[in-house]
């Protein structure tokens, strides 16, 4: 496999761990409980593809043939996308663990205009229920 065809499969994974995400995303917010074990274990699957896909990436080509420019900015491309979309992937996947935090404290739903709690509130009812 190419390093050009290993950063493709790896930018696909990442789109699907982010559409994993949001859908976990989505489940959190409507059912306000923990994922099911079906996500849980598509998460796994997911990432440890990843894994995978990472030392394909890493992983020497056999024959090192000189770039052509449009391949290398190609190739640029690619991996910004991927940079990008693992971003997006943590920061949805941060929302997750505050909301997962929330309902397994059971700390109501926050209104519109309320903020996430700090760190020294979600402190207090840790206290509160130790």
């Amino acid at each position: 496999m190419s390093s050009t065809d290993a950063l493709q499969t790896h930018l696909q994974l990442c789109e699907e761990l982010h559409q994993l995400a949001l859908e976990e995303n989505r489940y959190l917010k409507e059912r306000q409980h923990a994922p099911d074990a079906q996500l849980v274990e598509r998460r796994k699957i997911l990432l440890e593809r990843l894994g995978d896909s990472l030392l394909q990436i890493k992983a020497p080509e056999s024959s090192v043939v000189p770039e052509e420019p449009n391949a290398r900015r190609h190739r640029h491309e690619v991996v910004e996308k991927a940079r990008t979309r693992i971003l997006q992937i943590l920061h949805v996947q941060k929302e997750n663990e505050q909301l997962i935090l929330r309902h397994s404290l059971g700390i109501q739903r926050p209104q519109a205009s309320a903020s996430i709690p700090s760190v020294s509130t979600l402190q207090k009812i840790y206290e509160r229920h130790r």
